[in-house]
């Protein structure tokens, strides 16, 4: 009896096996049509272009360059890029383009142009570094350029020179001969650092927007706006003329300006200058303020202003000048009779330890302006 109960179960378990291969094996009749393969393609894998001599060849025209785009696509590099004098880098010819530097260095020689030049609209340079050539890093007269990711370091010009309703976001422009950054009417600057340039650490045109930017060490101003333009959660020091200079109609929000040669926020009319901090400016001239006015109609208020040699200067009437605070200023206030601002000496309090305790500042009216 055990004999035949092994026999059946051994024979149960073979047609289980049998239905299970059957159950899981594929068709063996093939599909009707040609045998096809499986594999992508080279432009599946890559759908991109490599900038080289055979892909993307030079000239010697009106703009003669080493590589030269004509047909919109998505290109990219494979090695580092050497400058010719005499001849840009890269010539983009033609609307649509995007560049992925893909890591690679375009590095210039005495002689050479800009590193890309662009004269389409809609270019996009992402992902590398431009270093060292004798005109701008990268240029585009196009509308709506994005620069992405960018170092651009020791130009002979601009380093980052675009066109309007451009953005450029997270670049690094440094020790350049002309300004770091200059964007067009209707353009974003973000997340970017201007340093040690000739010109201008960032320079906006009309209408356009800074944020969460850093400007150091430039030898113009740190951070300069047209008419309309905000600058926001942006740091600005030790630049030769303003930390941030704007013009009518701006916006300066939640900066800080220090040890700048001149001021620390200067502004025409028209703008809003509301939660900054100013602190030991005017190192290069004897009356730089840490906030200057030159006309009329800006709202000055919350910012703070220590150590500059004027904490707040405004040089025109019609101002609205309020909550701010000054300490240690060489001259705390200097504001210009028409101006609507109340300033009262603070009153300090004795040592406080516990749940209750200190002075009232010397005044309740919510609109007054402080020295302590």
């Amino acid at each position: 009896m055990k004999m035949r109960a092994s026999v059946c179960a051994a024979a149960l378990t073979c047609v289980a096996l049998l239905c299970a291969a059957r159950a899981f094996a594929g068709p063996i009749t093939p599909p009707p049509g040609p045998v096809t393969g499986t594999y992508k393609t080279l432009v599946e894998v890559e759908p991109r272009i490599a900038i080289n001599a055979t892909n993307t060849p030079g000239d010697n025209d009106a703009t003669p360059s080493v590589f030269k785009i004509t047909a919109p696509g998505s290109y990219y590099l494979t090695a580092n890029v050497a400058g010719v004098s005499g001849k840009h880098g890269i010539e983009i010819a033609i609307s649509g383009v995007t560049i992925d530097l893909n890591g690679f260095r375009m590095m210039g020689v005495p002689g050479s142009l800009d590193a890309i030049a662009c004269s389409g609209d809609a270019m996009t340079v992402r992902n590398g570094v431009v270093e060292a050539w004798g005109g701008r890093g990268i240029r585009s007269t196009g509308i709506g350029a994005v620069v992405r990711d960018v170092q651009v370091l020791s130009c002979g010009g601009n380093g980052i020179n675009v066109f309007v309703n451009s953005v450029v976001s997270g670049c690094v422009a440094a020790f350049n001969g002309g300004h770091g950054i200059v964007v067009g009417t209707g353009s974003v600057v973000e997340s970017c650092v201007g340093s040690t340039n000739t010109g201008d650490g960032i320079f906006v045109n009309s209408r356009s927007v800074v944020s969460r930017c850093t400007a150091e060490g430039n030898l113009g101003n740190g951070i300069a706006g047209d008419f309309g333009s905000s600058i926001l959660d942006s740091t600005s020091g030790s630049n030769t003329l303003s930390g941030i200079k704007v013009e009518n109609g701006a916006l300066v929000a939640r900066c800080y300006a220090s040890t700048n040669g001149q001021q620390g926020i200067q502004a025409t009319s028209d703008s809003t200058i509301i939660g900054n901090g100013c602190d030991g400016n005017g190192t290069a001239i004897a009356n730089g303020a840490g906030i200057l006015v030159t006309s009329s109609d800006n709202r000055i208020e919350g910012n703070n202003c220590t150590d500059n040699d004027i904490g707040f200067r405004a040089t025109a009437a019609g101002n609205f000048i309020t909550r701010n605070v000054c300490s240690g200023n060489g001259t705390n206030w200097d504001v210009a009779s028409g101006n609507v601002c109340l300033v009262v000496s603070a009153t300090t309090a004795s040592a406080i330890l516990g749940n209750s305790g200190g002075t009232a500042p010397g005044s309740t009216d919510p609109n007054a302006n402080f020295t302590y």
